[in-house]
């Protein structure tokens, strides 16, 4: 006789049928919808956009025109600040990844005077908020000279994003059998080759999460951007938000700019979407 089954494992079979994964596909279908009605606004023009909605296209496709993007790539605010983002948030990302990983193995493996007591600061520079230190390091890169350049918001989103990379990165490297890090010892491995040849090929799945992490976060910031950076120096956020105070509803610069500052770190996510589900299972998973 079979076995009556618990309340949970009845409500575990539902959850795993087909007609709730239909009900996700649809969720997720209705989460892209204002990507792509910004994408399908991008494609038409003023006088379309003002007279009916995006979903229009549908009945008349002769609304989609490329004349946006044309007129977009002629804007000079917006193509600069365009390459000023790349310049931001390329070295922000490549710094923290590269910090961080070389603190995360020292922290994880190398011994050294105060070890403990350095990590627990790291881990308490977790807790201080952005907005907290915007003015003392706004005065202090004033200082130095560095303040509305590239580099200040640099070196600014590096200062913000080590505790976290640091934290990330040493739990993950602790994880590492010890045995395996001293069979390579033993073979002569010092501590930058065993850092290169072992410890990176084995914390790639956390160490492309961090960088999807900080590729994201620095991409669309716009508050960090908005005080550290000059005319000549701003990214595409605080740029697009300069358009609209200056021209209010000019939709034929904003939604084409709008949506290739959105398409970009989609575009990053889904190339690296398997290393992200991987680093975010080990954490899970022993």
């Amino acid at each position: 006789m079979k076995a009556k089954q618990s309340l949970g494992s009845r409500l575990a079979e539902g959850v795993s049928g087909g007609l709730v994964r239909v009900f996700l596909i649809v969720v997720g279908l209705f989460w892209l919808v204002p990507t792509i009605g910004l994408l399908l606004a991008s494609l038409r023009s003023p006088e379309d956009i003002a007279a009916s909605g995006w979903w229009k296209v549908f009945t008349e496709p002769s609304q989609i025109t490329f004349d946006s993007y044309a007129k977009l790539l002629e804007n000079d605010d917006i193509t600069s600040s365009l390459l000023n983002t790349v310049w931001i948030t390329v070295p922000a990302t490549l710094l923290v990844v590269i910090i961080g990983s070389l603190a995360g193995y020292a922290f994880a493996w190398m011994e050294f005077p105060g070890r403990d007591w350095w990590f627990l600061g790291v881990v308490g520079l977790l807790v201080v908020p952005v907005q907290v230190a915007l003015i003392p390091i706004a005065e202090l890169f004033g200082n130095i000279g560095i303040f509305g350049s590239v580099i200040g918001v640099v070196l600014f989103h590096v200062g913000f994003g080590l505790p976290f990379a640091v934290f990330l990165l040493r739990n993950f490297f602790a994880e590492i059998p010890r045995e395996l890090l001293e069979a390579a010892r033993l073979d002569g491995a010092g501590e930058l080759r065993l850092f290169f040849r072992v410890v990176m090929p084995l914390g790639g799945p956390a160490i492309a999460s961090l960088g999807i992490f900080q590729f994201l976060w620095v991409w669309n910031d716009m508050l960090v951007a908005l005080i550290f950076s000059d005319s000549g120096s701003q990214p595409i956020t605080v740029a697009l938000q300069t358009q609209v105070r200056q021209f209010g509803n000019n939709i034929d610069v904003l939604a084409p700019g709008a949506f290739i500052s959105m398409v970009v770190p989609l575009a990053v996510f889904f190339a690296f979407q398997r290393q992200f589900v991987s680093g975010v299972m080990a954490g899970a998973v022993k």
